[in-house]
């Protein structure tokens, strides 16, 4: 579907269902987008499926707040676009399991890109972790939730392995900004992209 952007990605992510991006990297948005262009040519289709986004999190806790940062981000640019979670009406672990319910019986035969943060190891903090598959949202601070998406975006925001949900209030703000911008930028341009191919798909159609 993402057609402008095949005869160099093929070459680079050949084989590859993911990566993960430094997000102070100069080329980060670049890369982040050319790979999600790239997972999405593979694995979405425009006349079967409908593209959807869910962003998870809470704005109750810094960690946790990147999915709403970046859906109400992305909600401000593309108002009419599937988005779910933002920081006004956000989707975290009491109520995802009915918001999954309600998406799939508004949105026809949905692809999911799920948006979460996530804990990891020292090195990785500042990564973004893009790829093929579900999240498993709660996973991290040892919750049973269903899995969500069919590629996700993972913004690794602090240290895990110990008192998460303390490491999770007492994350540096500024990280967390850091990845939606990069995220939200990129996810932007792709959507966009994909929306002005599909448009002119179906015009050479009728």
């Amino acid at each position: 579907m993402l057609t402008r952007f095949r005869p160099t990605l093929s070459s680079l992510f050949s084989g590859e269902k993911n990566l993960k991006i430094k997000s102070d990297d100069h080329d980060a948005e670049k890369k982040l987008k050319e790979f999600l262009a790239f997972l999405l040519s593979k694995n979405f289709s425009a006349d079967k499926q409908s593209l959807v986004i869910i962003c998870i999190g809470t704005d109750r806790s810094t960690g946790d707040s990147l999915g709403p940062l970046i859906g109400t981000a992305l909600k401000k640019r593309l108002p009419s676009f599937p988005l779910y979670g933002t920081l006004d009406d956000p989707i975290h672990a009491v109520n995802l399991s009915q918001k999954l319910n309600d998406i799939k019986k508004t949105n026809v035969n949905p692809f999911i890109i799920a948006i979460d943060a996530c804990l990891g190891h020292s090195k990785s903090v500042g990564k973004i972790d893009v790829g093929t598959g579900p999240l498993q949202p709660g996973a991290g601070v040892n919750k049973s939730l269903p899995p969500v998406g069919d590629l996700y975006i993972s913004g690794i925001v602090n240290v895990g392995g110990f008192l998460e949900y303390f490491v999770l209030q007492n994350t540096r703000l500024y990280i967390v900004m850091t990845l939606a911008e990069k995220i939200t930028s990129s996810l932007y341009g792709v959507i966009t992209t994909s929306l002005r191919e599909r448009n002119h798909v179906f015009k050479n159609r009728h």
